[in-house]
């Protein structure tokens, strides 16, 4: 499984990436809003700025809902680095764009998605990953890991190359429950991801060894 940080922050993005188990970054206008940055200009640096941190996809949302809209700004934020996917949402103008961008090599996260049908159709398009949001299904009581599986379960079936993204991860457990379902991908808070290294175990074992240590070095 991949690992994506969900975040605008740079500070996180580099701490992820100091890790060594970044694989990329997935963004969107709220975590642009919570970072404080205002503006198509200063969106699009701070684009740039994250691609010159990490070395993998770099997920950037387009904000038009109409696809002319679309296409005009997926080609301009293509254009801004190599490793820039644009983002489209899962509607009927946004899989047209998938498919416009799919056949000129520009590639593609179909993001908010909520059914198989979406998923289905966000495929055929030739989108280059999809985004089950697992914690908003979870949010109104439906199961968002149940819905990664049976994405994955048709892909594998039909044989369709998109990439199962996770997104909307709220906690470790998640990442958890998304790697047993089959997601190609999980995008993550920091904190998610450095909440697969707690175990009690792990803390106690490392203090006997260290207590040990002292004991034979006194």
């Amino acid at each position: 499984m991949k690992f994506f940080i969900d975040t605008a922050n740079l500070a996180q993005i580099r701490e992820a990436n100091e890790m060594g188990v970044l694989d990329g970054v997935t963004t969107n206008p709220s975590l642009m809003a919570k970072e404080n940055i205002r503006g198509e200009e200063a969106c699009r640096r701070h684009y740039v700025e994250i691609c010159n941190i990490v070395d993998g996809d770099v997920s950037a949302e387009v904000i038009a809902t109409d696809f002319e809209g679309m296409v005009r700004e997926g080609e301009e934020l293509a254009a801004l680095h190599p490793r820039i996917v644009v983002k489209l949402p899962c509607t009927a103008e946004g899989i047209r764009a998938v498919k416009y961008f799919s056949q000129k090599g520009i590639r593609t996260n179909c993001t908010l998605v909520f059914s198989p049908g979406q998923a289905l159709l966000a495929a055929k398009a030739g989108a280059t990953y999809v985004s089950p949001f697992v914690g908003r299904l979870d949010d109104i009581c439906a199961d968002g890991v149940e819905l990664v599986r049976r994405i994955v379960e048709i892909y594998r079936y039909y044989g369709y190359a998109t990439q199962v993204l996770a997104a909307s991860i709220r906690h470790t457990q998640h990442i958890v429950a998304c790697l047993d379902a089959g997601a190609d991908v999980a995008t993550c808070p920091l904190s998610a991801i450095k909440g697969l290294l707690r175990h009690p175990l792990t803390d106690s074992g490392l203090a006997a060894f260290l207590a040990d240590h002292a004991k034979v070095n006194a």
